[in-house]
This record gives structure tokens, C-alpha cells and sequence, in this order.
């Protein structure tokens, strides 16, 4: 497969295995717990510090474990402001960024290699984080579009992980003061971690529904030919005489598009009232009935890759929505996505029990995307928000808890509730299924509005919903937990006793490093220091973060605690055990089955071997 070459390539290759695990804090100010409950780190999580730490912090309990990762990263237009300063250990890398202007802006020649140095290591790491049966959906402009995607070529190393490419209309509207074209789209790239990974289909709507015009007993139904591309002498078979009841007439087919269908079905056909010939039953040419109560998927449709902006929104309306819940104040600098995409990116991508992870975070979208799936469906979806910059708390964070409790907001307050390009001709056809589709609407959210109006204007036919608000907008229920990034898990500490890292935190990196699998909880301490386990081995580790313990005869694998973990150890896999000290060699152990780690020398990833 080709490789993309770009200036300081060689140096960030590999960066992401060098850069050190930290431990996530919880800081209980900031986090929004369910009533009753503390926070904790196996609730929804915002976290707050640079997303390349960040996404290794999550590797020990999350590898492997994300269902959905969407990013929106800077577009590199030269005009954002983004920095690149990776603490990347090569001197020659470090010569470089020491000479280069930050921010990167446009006048910066060398911003396209940047870009591609920051984006590296954390698509490798983001990579790791997927599922295999995840998916990665990403949106991008022009500027790096087309290198992305040879980032994610390169690393997903299958042509299968390329899943598709999504046109979005972000606007709705042409900038007239535009130089060359106004830009009316933005990409949306989606890559699959394997084959395992399948797409939602979407609820059917009415503009899904506008050939679907003819009706009898049955339902609603569309005709479709009854012909196909193929010649009499290709498919002597199909080339028959049928002929229409209504009038005795033989119909042959033509010799370049013989019919679709055998004489055995259409026989069928017949017999189950499937065919169609014309409003007076007078037609020179048969069509195939095909009803729409009959569609695969249960009536869903089937996901396209032109996104317009009435089907999945557009940017002025994402800044309106993060300034009616922030109250208007700090947001124009924003480029937010709209709610309607995310809601419909979740639809096609993940299900009740799925976790989704954005490390791009910004004002929150995604996260307030999936509390809206939960309280549409009772759904128990989780979010995962990475936000570097100093706003993480007041911006992002704020918006979920605003989204979560209901914001202050005084006023009218509308919501699109249907949308539908219509013209005078397909509403005469098409009138009694609109009205009895508007009447349901009404029908089930009048209770929530005080009115809702219909309006056709420039072409679309809209139904909106809207309500005056004297204090605060419903809430969406959920919780989150806020976390700040620690200290590096130093391992090295254990000698000096200085910074020690948590129990359960050393736990899941030893668990990691071990076997490259995550471990989302750690078993409860017991005599035997039992941790976790995979399909091969139990891992055991004798710690606490206490210099005086470390240095006693308690912290030693000793004969009482072998005992203990043999006792435990129903199933005979292999032991493997963490501590700083034993007190048996190494051919003892092996004879029971036990593989001695001592810390900190000894944190390596064992795998299969």
C-alpha cells in the first residue's frame, strides 16, 4: 500500500509509545454525578488536558473498547491558531519546532507537515482505542482532506477499513464574497477497524417515501421496470410474450431489454396481483408493484453519501444552538456541528450500549448527541469528551451539564420538527400522506409545545414546534465525571517513594502493559492480589503507594501469598504476579505455574509467548 512522506515523519512514527501513561483524576467540583452517587471514572467522562496524554490515560481501560470515535480536528486553514508542541524527544524535531513560528498560520509553509505530525500519533492511538468492530468517522475540509485519508490508509493498513466518504452541506447559502467557489460542503470520512463493522440503517421519512405514490388494498406501493438491460440472445429465457388481461393483448419485450423475471415468476406475479398496468390498466408495458410495508429493514432506508443541510443541519444553526445554551457569551469563535449531525452519525454508526469517544471535544456535541439517544430510547450509551484548551470546564463541560439539567432560557423557543422540499405538484399527490403525517406529529408532541405551526417557504414545507419559556428548558438526565490528567505513571517511583501512582492505577497499567488489553475494573483486593485476567493468564500485584510498605517483608511474594493464589486459581491458567520482592526463586514458581514481575524492572507485555 502507498506511504505518505512528510517532513519530521521519522521522528513521530513511533512518538506514541513513547509518550508516558498518566493517571485520569477526578476532580468532584466539576463532574456531575447521578444523585446519590460519586463520581466515578466508569461514568461518562470529560477530561481536560492534551488529547495525545489523554488517549494514552485511556489505553489501560479502554483499548479495544470504543465503539464510535468521532473527531473534528483543526482544518489547518491557517487561520485557527492551533499550535503543534509535541514533546517529541528528537533533537532534530526539537531544531525544527525551535525555529518555527506558533500558532501555525498560513504564511507557514511547512503548516501541511505540522498538521501531519500532530495527527499521526494520535490516529495511532485512536486506532488502538477502536473496537474491531468500531468505527471512525472524521470531518475535514479541502486543505487536508486528501492527506488524512493517507494517514488512515497507511495505519488501518486494509483498503476494506475505508467505509465511505460523506459530502456535508454545511451551508445553506452561497458567500457571495467568496474568491473563486463558494465552499458549501465539508467531508466526512468514514474508516472501520474490520469487516465486523456494519452500518444502521435510518428512519425512513417522507421525501424517502415520494415515489411510493400509488395505493390499493394492500398499501402503498411504487412501480418499478419490469425489463433489464440484458439482450434475447444473452437471456433466450427471459424473452417471452405476456399478455394484459385487461385488453388480450401479447406484449413481447424488447430484444435489447428482455424481462426481468422468469415465466415461473411471473406466474407469481400474476397470482399475487403484483403487476401494474397503468392508472386505466390500458398500458403497452408492465411494471412490478413493489409496497413499501414490503421494504427490507423493517421500512428503514438505506444511509446515502450527500448529507444536505435540511437533513443534517448546518453551521449557523450549531452556533445558535451553543448560544441559546451558553446564554450567547464566548462562542463566535467557534465552528461547532450541529446537533442534527451528530444525532445522525450516531444513528447509522452505534446502538443502546455503545461508548463513544471524541477527542476533539470543543463546545460538546457529541456528548449532548448521545444523552438526546438516551432519552429518546432508554438507551445507556456512554461518552468519552478529550478537550486540551483552558475552556474544557466553562465551555464544554458546561454545555453537558446545561444539557443534562436544562439551561436558563427566557423566550420562544422553536424546533424543527419535520422538513421536506415540496412543490406544488408532488403536495397534490402526495397531500393526504403529508397532512396524515403532520397529524401525527401533532398528535404526539402537542404536550410539549404550546403550538406548532406549518409554513411552506422557498420550497420546503417545515413543521415547527414551539413553546414560551419562563425559567428552563427540559433536561436530558445523564451524568458525566471531570478529570484532569496526573502525573505520569512513573514506575521508576516505586524506588524512591516519591509521586506514587494509585492502586488501581498501577493495576490497569500493569494489566496493559502486560497483555495489551484494557481493564476497565479492577477485581477487589484480596490475599492473593488478584487483578484481572485474560483468556491465557491471572494477573496479580502486591502494591500500595506507601514508601514505608514497599520497603517491608509485606510487599515480597512469599510462600503464603503462592498458596493463596493457587487456591483461587480455579481454571490453571498461567499466574503472572507483580511486586517489588520474592522470596522463592523463579524455578519454584515455574513449577506452579507462576511468572514473577518484579517491579519496577519488569513491566513488559508478555502477549502470548
Amino acid at each position: 500500500m502507498p506511504t505518505l512522506e512528510f517532513k519530521g515523519k521519522q521522528f513521530v512514527y513511533s512518538h506514541h509509545l513513547s509518550v508516558p501513561f498518566r493517571e485520569l483524576k477526578i476532580d468532584k467540583k466539576k463532574s456531575l454525578p447521578e444523585k446519590g452517587n460519586k463520581p466515578s471514572l466508569n461514568d461518562n467522562l470529560i477530561i481536560h488536558g492534551d488529547n495525545l496524554e489523554a488517549l494514552k490515560a485511556l489505553l489501560p481501560t479502554h483499548a479495544g473498547k470504543i465503539d464510535c470515535i468521532f473527531i473534528d480536528p483543526p482544518y489547518n486553514t491557517g487561520n485557527e491558531g492551533w499550535c503543534y508542541n509535541d514533546n517529541v524527544r528528537s533533537p532534530l524535531m526539537k531544531e525544527w519546532l525551535k525555529k518555527s513560528a506558533n500558532p501555525v498560520d498560513k504564511d507557514d509553509l511547512e503548516r501541511h507537515d505540522k498538521w501531519l505530525c500532530m495527527m499521526w500519533p494520535r490516529v495511532n492511538l485512536l486506532h488502538e482505542l477502536l473496537s474491531a468492530e468500531g468505527v471512525l468517522i472524521v470531518t475535514i475540509d479541502d486543505n487536508e482532506q486528501h492527506r488524512l485519508r493517507d494517514i488512515f490508509d497507511e495505519i488501518f493498513q486494509r483498503e476494506e477499513s475505508f467505509y465511505t466518504h460523506i459530502a456535508w452541506q454545511k451551508k445553506y447559502a452561497t458567500s457571495n464574497d467568496a474568491k473563486g467557489f463558494s465552499t458549501m460542503f465539508d467531508h466526512i470520512l468514514v474508516y472501520r477497524k474490520s469487516e465486523e463493522f456494519t452500518r444502521n440503517l435510518l428512519e425512513r421519512t417522507d421525501a424517502n417515501d415520494n415515489n411510493y405514490r400509488y395505493e390499493d388494498e394492500k398499501g402503498l406501493f411504487r412501480v418499478s421496470d419490469y425489463t433489464c438491460n440484458k439482450t434475447a440472445d444473452e437471456r433466450p429465457k427471459l424473452y417471452y410474450v405476456v399478455i394484459n388481461p385487461n385488453t388480450g393483448e401479447d406484449i413481447w419485450p424488447k430484444k435489447t431489454a428482455v424481462w426481468r423475471y422468469s415465466k415461473e415468476r411471473h406466474q407469481f406475479n400474476i397470482d399475487n396481483d403484483l403487476i401494474w398496468w397503468g392508472k386505466d390498466g390500458n398500458s403497452s408495458v408492465p411494471g412490478f408493484k413493489r409496497y413499501r410495508h414490503a421494504l427490507k429493514g423493517g421500512g428503514k432506508t438505506v444511509p446515502s453519501t450527500w448529507w444536505p443541510h435540511e437533513f443534517a443541519g448546518h453551521t449557523d444553526e450549531a452556533k445558535k444552538e451553543v448560544r441559546e445554551i451558553l446564554g450567547g457569551k464566548g462562542v463566535d469563535f467557534f465552528t461547532p456541528k450541529p446537533l442534527r449531525l451528530l444525532t445522525k452519525i450516531l444513528d447509522i454508526a452505534i446502538d443502546e450500549e455503545s461508548i463513544v469517544l471524541d477527542s476533539f471535544a470543543g463546545t460538546g456535541t457529541t456528548a449532548h448527541a448521545v444523552l438526546k439517544a438516551n432519552k429518546a430510547d432508554g438507551g445507556n450509551r456512554k461518552f468519552i469528551l478529550v478537550e486540551c484548551e483552558d475552556y474544557a470546564d466553562k465551555l464544554t463541560a458546561e454545555r453537558v451539564r446545561r444539557a443534562i439539567k436544562g439551561y436558563k432560557f427566557k423566550g420562544k423557543q422553536k424546533e424543527e420538527l419535520y422538513s421536506e422540499k415540496i412543490t406544488w405538484s408532488n403536495f397534490q399527490k402526495k397531500q393526504k400522506d403529508i397532512l396524515a403525517h403532520i397529524e401525527s406529529i401533532e398528535n404526539l408532541q402537542a404536550g410539549d409545545y404550546d403550538k406548532i405551526t406549518k409554513q411552506i417557504k422557498g420550497g420546503v414545507l417545515k413543521v415547527t414546534g414551539e413553546r414560551e419559556i419562563t425559567e428552563k428548558t427540559p433536561g436530558l438526565g445523564g451524568s458525566f465525571t471531570y478529570c484532569e490528567l496526573g502525573e505520569p505513571i512513573d514506575i521508576e517511583s516505586l524506588l524512591t517513594g516519591k509521586d506514587l501512582p494509585a492502586f488501581n492505577a498501577l493495576a490497569q497499567y500493569v494489566f496493559y502493559t502486560a497483555t495489551g488489553q484494557s481493564l476497565d475494573k479492577v477485581a477487589k483486593p484480596g490475599v492473593d492480589g488478584f487483578i484481572g485476567e485474560t483468556d491465557l493468564f491471572r494477573l496479580h500485584l502486591f502494591y500500595q503507594p506507601d514508601k514505608s510498605w514497599l520497603r517491608s517483608n509485606e510487599a515480597a511474594l512469599n510462600a503464603d501469598k503462592v498458596e493463596a493464589i493457587n487456591k483461587a486459581n480455579k481454571s490453571r491458567k498461567r499466574s503472572i504476579v507483580f511486586a517489588v520482592a520474592k522470596f522463592m526463586s523463579q524455578k519454584e514458581l515455574t513449577k506452579q505455574g507462576i511468572e514473577f514481575c518484579q517491579l519496577p524492572y519488569a513491566v513488559h507485555r508478555i502477549l502470548g509467548d
